[in-house]
C-alpha cells in the first residue's frame, strides 16, 4: 500500500512540469548581446524581461504564462539563421521576437517562412526585407524613409545643407546600403549636392585620411552611416580637422545614451530616431523602468531606451494581443496551427504601445511609426523636430 501510494504520488509530482509547461506561450528571442552590434542591442533583452514580467504579473496571455527563451546571436547572420530553427524546431515557441539586424535577418526570415513562425524585427531597418515573406514582420521604420524625414526638417528649420558628403562603415549591412543607396538617392531628391561616398571599415582605428578626403570638397553637412563607435571615431576627427557644419545620420547610431561617447565633438548633431523617452507619461515610465534595471545588471550606461529598446518592450505587447486575438493556447501538439493563427491575427491588427498610438501595418508587414528629429545640445538630446507616422491603406 505504502509502495503504491508513493508511485502515485511521484507520478502526480512528475506531472507537474508538464501541466505547467502546457500553461506556458514560448516565444524566442533572437538577440545581440556580443560582436559587432552589441552597444545598440544589448539592451533588448533588458525590454523584452521587463515587458515579460509585466505581462506575467497581469494575467498572462489568455491565463498562460510567458516563456521567453534565449538565442545570442554575437552579430553573425548565419547564428540567426540557427536560431529561428531552435526556436521552432527544440522549443515549440509561438513566435520569435528578431532578428535585430538587417543582415541577420535577410538570412533568418526565410528560414522562418519555411517553419511557418513569425519573426518580428525590433531593429532590422532596410527597406523590402519583409515583402516576399508572409512570416516576417518589423516594428520598425526603415532608414530611407526616416532619413527623408530630417531632410525635410533641415529644410523647414533653415539648416545650411546645400552641399554634402557621405561618410560609412563598409562592412556593416545597413550602413552600407544606406551610404550607397538611400543617402544617395534622397540627396539627389533634394538637389542637395555631393560626392562619391568615402568609406572606412569597422575595426579601422584611424580615419583621418578619409575626413580630409571629404573636407577638400568643403560639405555644409556631412552624413554618416555607421554603429556609434564607428560615428564616434569620425566626429572627432571632424572636428580635429576643424569642421564646423552639421553632421547628421539615419537611425543607425540614434542611441542616447551615445552622447558621452560622442563627447563635445558631438555638439549640434543632428539624427532621426523611432522613439522619444520625453514623449509622455507611458514614454517616461518605460524610460524610468530601463533605467533602473540596465543599472541592475550592470548596464549603467544604458539609461535612455534606444528606439530598438522600446520596439523591443512594444513586440511583446504586440505579440500578446495578436495571441489572444487567435486565442492561443502554446500546447505542444496545436503549435503548427497556433503559428499560422497568430500569424493572421497579426494582419490588419492596430497597436499602442510607447513607440506610438494606433500603430497599423503596411502591406509588406512593416509597422508605420513617427519620426523624432534629435539635435545634441549642450551634451544631451534634445527634440528639433517631428512627424506623424504614415497612415496604412
Amino acid at each position: 500500500m505504502k509502495r503504491r501510494t508513493l508511485l502515485a504520488a511521484s507520478g502526480g509530482l512528475l506531472a507537474l512540469p508538464a501541466l505547467a509547461q502546457a500553461r506556458e506561450i514560448v516565444i524566442g528571442l533572437t538577440m545581440v548581446k556580443s560582436g559587432p552590434l552589441k552597444t545598440p542591442g544589448e539592451a533588448t533583452e533588458t525590454c523584452v524581461d521587463i515587458a515579460v514580467a509585466e505581462i506575467n504579473a497581469a494575467g498572462g496571455i489568455n491565463g498562460r504564462r510567458i516563456r521567453i527563451e534565449k538565442f545570442d546571436t554575437g552579430s553573425d547572420p548565419r547564428q540567426a539563421a540557427t536560431a529561428a530553427q531552435k526556436f521552432a524546431r527544440d522549443d515549440n515557441a509561438l513566435a520569435i521576437i528578431g532578428p535585430f539586424s538587417s543582415g541577420e535577418s535577410a538570412v533568418a526570415f526565410p528560414v522562418g517562412e519555411r517553419l511557418g513562425i513569425v519573426q518580428i524585427s525590433n531593429s532590422a531597418s532596410q527597406p523590402g526585407l519583409t515583402g516576399n515573406f508572409s512570416y516576417a514582420w518589423r516594428l520598425t521604420e526603415d532608414e530611407g524613409k526616416q532619413f527623408g524625414r530630417l531632410l525635410t526638417s533641415l529644410t523647414r528649420k533653415g539648416v545650411p545643407a546645400s552641399k554634402a558628403e557621405i561618410m560609412f562603415i563598409s562592412d556593416e549591412r545597413i550602413s552600407n546600403i544606406t551610404a550607397t543607396q538611400f543617402y544617395p538617392a534622397l540627396l539627389r531628391s533634394r538637389n542637395i549636392a555631393f560626392g562619391e561616398p568615402v568609406s572606412f571599415q569597422y575595426r579601422t582605428f584611424d580615419v583621418a585620411p578619409q575626413v580630409t578626403q571629404i573636407l577638400q570638397r568643403g560639405p555644409e553637412v556631412v552624413a554618416l552611416a555607421a554603429t556609434p563607435d564607428g560615428a564616434g571615431k569620425v566626429l572627432r576627427e571632424l572636428r580635429r580637422q576643424g569642421f564646423t557644419g552639421r553632421v547628421i545620420g539615419s537611425q543607425i547610431f540614434a542611441d542616447p545614451n551615445s552622447v558621452e561617447l560622442f563627447g563635445p565633438e558631438g555638439e549640434g548633431m543632428i539624427i532621426v530616431a523611432g522613439f522619444w523617452w520625453d514623449r509622455n507619461d507611458a514614454t517616461r515610465a518605460f524610460t524610468r523602468k530601463y533605467a533602473e534595471e540596465n543599472a541592475k545588471r550592470g548596464l549603467t550606461s544604458k539609461r535612455i531606451p534606444h528606439h530598438s529598446d522600446a520596439q523591443a518592450y512594444d513586440i511583446v505587447y504586440l505579440m500578446k494581443q495578436a495571441a489572444e486575438r487567435a486565442q492561443v493556447t502554446g500546447e505542444a501538439s496545436r503549435i503548427a496551427a497556433e503559428r499560422t493563427a497568430f500569424r493572421d491575427a497579426l494582419r490588419g491588427i492596430r497597436f499602442t504601445g510607447v513607440t506610438g498610438e494606433d500603430t497599423c501595418f503596411d502591406a509588406a508587414r512593416d509597422a508605420e511609426l513617427p519620426g523624432f528629429i534629435i539635435e545634441i545640445r549642450n551634451q544631451a538630446w534634445s527634440l528639433f523636430d517631428s512627424f506623424p507616422a504614415d497612415t496604412c491603406a
